[in-house]
């Protein structure tokens, strides 16, 4: 399935937030929205990605 994450399309093999996340490598503390709509860690498991999907994933950062 090909969409696109932090700008980049991409094809992939997951089908829902969490294996993505997994398949792309992300670990520890992220945020994600797809679609433009925050998703929850909660709720990654569940949440089934579609063909054409826009996922953004965001590390926090610490600063001062």
């Amino acid at each position: 399935m090909k969409i696109v994450i932090n700008g980049a399309e991409l094809d992939v093999v997951a089908t829902t937030l969490a294996a993505l996340l997994e398949e792309r490598g992300f670990s520890g503390r992220v945020a994600t929205a797809v679609n433009e709509t925050f998703v929850p860690a909660a709720m990654r498991a569940t949440h089934m990605l579609q063909n054409g999907d826009r996922i953004e994933v965001v590390a926090p950062m610490q600063g001062g």
